[in-house]
C-alpha cells in the first residue's frame, strides 16, 4: 500500500540515471574498438595483405590511335528555314592503320559531308538522331577506308544552329 504522505511515488519516479549512462559509454567504447579493429586489419587480417590479395587485375589497354576529322559546318534546309550544323569527330582506328587512315581524310571528309547534306532537316528533332547518324556515318568510313582500320567514330561536337 502506497504511504499517505506520498514519499514511495516520489521515489519510484526518481531513478538513478546512472545504469543509462554506463550503458552508453560502454556502447560507444564497444562501438570506437570494433571499428579500430576492423579499419587496421587485426580482426580479418592484416591491411597490406588485404589490399595485394583483391587488387584488380587492369588490362593494358589496347594499340589504337585517334585521327581527328577536320570540323565540317553544313547547311541544312531551304530557303527561310536554313540551318547550320557544326560537326567534328575523331575515328580510333588501330596504331598500325593511323598513317593509312590519315592518308584517305580527304574522302572520309568527302563521304561525311556528302551524307550529311542530304539527312532531312527534321530527323535532327529527334533525341536518338545522333546514335542513328554516328553508325551510318562509321559504317561509311568503314566502307571508304577498308574493312578493320576503323574501330569506331567518336564524335566530339554536334551543334545544330
Amino acid at each position: 500500500m502506497a504511504a499517505p504522505d506520498g514519499t514511495a511515488g516520489e521515489a519510484s519516479k526518481k531513478r538513478s540515471k546512472l545504469p543509462l549512462m554506463l550503458g552508453l559509454a560502454l556502447m560507444l567504447a564497444l562501438g570506437a574498438g570494433s571499428f579500430f579493429a576492423v579499419y587496421s586489419g587485426i580482426l580479418f587480417g592484416h591491411a597490406g595483405d588485404r589490399a595485394d590479395d583483391h587488387a584488380p587485375q587492369v588490362e593494358a589497354l589496347p594499340d589504337i590511335a585517334f585521327v581527328a576529322v577536320d570540323p565540317l559546318v553544313i547547311t541544312l534546309g531551304a530557303g527561310n528555314s536554313t540551318r547550320h550544323l557544326r560537326f567534328s569527330a575523331q575515328l580510333e582506328v588501330p596504331k598500325q592503320y593511323q598513317g593509312d587512315v590519315a592518308l584517305l581524310l580527304p574522302r572520309i571528309l568527302d563521304v561525311l559531308n556528302g551524307y550529311l547534306r542530304a539527312v532531312d532537316a527534321r530527323l535532327f528533332d529527334d533525341p536518338s538522331a545522333l546514335m542513328r547518324l554516328r553508325a551510318q556515318m562509321l559504317r561509311r568510313v568503314q566502307i571508304v577506308t577498308g574493312e578493320g582500320r576503323v574501330r569506331d567514330l567518336l564524335v566530339t561536337e554536334f551543334v545544330l544552329n
